[in-house]
């Protein structure tokens, strides 16, 4: 392939990612400087695909006079065992009453409202106070919707169906644009920028019960490995504890979200038992995410599940008008898979859910590349081992936010994109191309199957030292018999072709969040080992740091640093 076969566009500022982050993002980066111009890629929809969309239970922000900002910070870090970068916490906990307003006054975003006109606030589990803005149970898709209006007019350029394979470097090691593809023609475009900004969402769908969005394949992370940054946390993948089962339907692990548990549902095993007593009696269903998984998963595996394979939960008891008026939007997914939670119990299981893992950001989104930026799930540290409900959209748009702020000022100090490595573009188009070069080779959708199993078997709920090994190996396996993969030789929209592309981030992506889990020996937050059933503070109160070198991860364990609040039994230095 020559130079005359790749299209060439050149931009200031190159999002990748369509969510709250990316959309953020671009709406922030022109507010600041009007005539930037500005490129959103997007794998899919722009503003329509995606996880943001998908939000159901609400945003997380202190608007209440009885709260305070010190509380939420507590909560998160509560929540997250204390594994918090807490600069990203304090600063999302600080910056999202600012960002609902500005989503309600500038973005034209509809919030529930109380009779006296203020922002109705509802409960959510893990937290000392009702913070959870939401619009009904369909949160996201009215913070999408307006977002996406937001786009229409400011104009930006949008590559729909177009899907990121690089991050290209120029000579002097700085950012210097992209490589993408177009899913729908199958041509390689080139977009050169001063700075581009990664937010394309986690990896969840690596498991074989997992609630994201399809495209959610862990692109952006790999990207950012690829390209040589640090990565953090990458053992904490989170499972929510109330995802859909629907037996081979695309509807199995969808989330009923944590507004019902706040809202008083009822969780059930298969004898009637109301098990969150024997693991967080005090807060029972209104436990975190991190322990309702564990306990959930603890009973099926105890012969306490359903026939399904999974838990009873049941918020009948509000009453039919009540829950239809409250959860539309759950009630009518769950009767579109012939069950009701109007009416009855519903059968739900742990869920991949969150990736809490991801590339080492400031509070401006700064990596350590010039003019690289990171935003939403993307980055780590925020959440620290487990997220509470609400963090995440408010995550998404406070740091696209941010990042957008960021990028304006970097493009300003950069000018000019630095020319790509032309090595490096060669070397990326090659490589995705290489599936289709290749006859008589193994199926991509066996190998992703086997992937989606290995990984929800022996590196899901609770992870122990046998399962992890066997885990590794498999991914060994998996990764060999990608490199034989072959597809049709069909260039324009070919799903064979992107399901292999998928692979190669997920493999990666599997294989750092294994390497993670194998070396934490204790139980923190989403990580939960099966021989290390305890958190042991004294020796892991530190986070994990991967690079990618070569085909193998150097890792590094680094201390947290406690500069604004510790645990317990922790001291914080003057």
């Amino acid at each position: 392939m020559n130079d005359a076969d790749v299209q060439q566009i050149e931009v200031d500022v190159a999002i990748v990612g369509s969510g709250g982050a990316g959309l953020m993002c671009a709406l922030h980066a022109h507010t600041a400087n009007p005539e930037l111009s500005i490129a959103v890629v997007s794998k899919g929809a722009v503003g329509r695909s995606g996880c943001t969309r998908m939000v159901q239970g609400g945003y997380n922000a202190v608007l209440n006079e009885d709260d305070s900002l010190d509380a939420h910070f507590s909560d998160t870090l509560e929540g997250g065992k204390y594994l918090n970068d807490q600069e990203l916490a304090r600063t999302l906990v600080h910056d999202a009453p600012r960002v609902i307003h500005e989503l309600e006054t500038r973005v034209g975003c509809f919030f529930d409202r109380n009779p006296d006109g203020t922002i109705k606030q509802k409960a959510f589990a893990g937290q000392t106070f009702d913070r959870t803005v939401h619009r009904g149970d369909l949160t996201g898709i009215e913070i999408m919707s307006r977002l996406r209006d937001q786009m229409f007019r400011i104009g930006v350029r949008e590559l729909e169906d177009t899907r990121a394979l690089e991050i290209l470097r120029g000579r002097d090691g700085s950012c210097a644009g992209l490589i993408c593809l177009d899913v729908q023609t199958g041509e390689f475009v080139l977009v050169r920028a001063p700075v581009v900004v990664v937010a394309t969402g986690g990896a969840a769908t690596m498991f074989k019960i997992a609630a994201p969005a399809r495209e959610k394949t862990g692109d952006g992370v790999a990207m950012l490995m690829r390209a040589g940054l640090p990565v953090r946390d990458m053992e904490m993948m989170q499972f929510h504890p109330t995802g859909l089962l629907a037996g081979e339907s695309r509807m199995t692990g969808a989330v009923l979200e944590e507004g019902l548990r706040g809202a008083g549902a009822h969780l059930y095993n298969a004898d009637g038992e109301r098990y969150m007593k024997r693991y967080d009696p005090e807060r029972m269903e209104r436990s975190t995410r991190d322990v309702v998984s564990r306990s959930s998963y603890l009973e099926i595996m105890a012969g306490r599940g359903t026939p399904e394979g999974g838990v009873l939960i049941d918020i009948s008891h509000l009453g039919r008008a009540e829950v239809e008026r409250r959860f539309p939007g759950m009630v009518e997914r769950t009767r579109l898979i012939g069950s009701d939670l109007a009416t009855r119990a519903v059968n739900v299981s742990p869920t991949a859910h969150f990736h809490m893992g991801g590339a080492i950001i400031d509070r401006d989104c700064v990596t350590e590349i010039e003019g690289l930026l990171v935003a939403g799930e993307d980055a780590g540290g925020v959440h620290g081992a487990n997220r509470l409900g609400g963090n995440g959209v408010a995550e998404s748009t406070v740091y696209g936010a941010r990042a957008g702020d960021t990028a304006a000022q970097l493009v300003a100090e950069r000018g000019a994109p630095p020319e790509p490595d032309d090595d490096q573009v060669r070397q990326a188009i090659e490589t995705a191309l290489a599936p289709i070069d290749r006859a008589n080779g193994p199926d991509p959708f066996s190998i992703t199957r086997r992937l989606k199993e290995a990984m929800w078997v022996g590196c899901g709920v609770v992870r122990s030292p046998d399962g992890l090994a066997e885990t590794a190996s498999t991914l060994d396996e998996l990764s060999d018999e990608l490199e034989a993969v072959s597809v049709p030789d069909v260039h324009a929209f070919n799903p064979a072709w992107h399901e292999a592309l998928d692979l190669r981030n997920q493999l990666l992506v599997a294989r750092a969040v294994v390497s993670g889990a194998t070396l934490r020996t204790e139980t923190r937050g989403a990580h939960a080992r099966s021989d290390h059933p305890t958190a042991r503070d004294e020796e892991w109160l530190k986070y994990l740091v991967l690079r990618l070198n070569g085909e193998a991860f150097d890792l590094t364990e680094v201390p947290v640093e406690f500069s604004h609040a510790a645990p317990a039994k922790q001291v914080v230095e003057s």
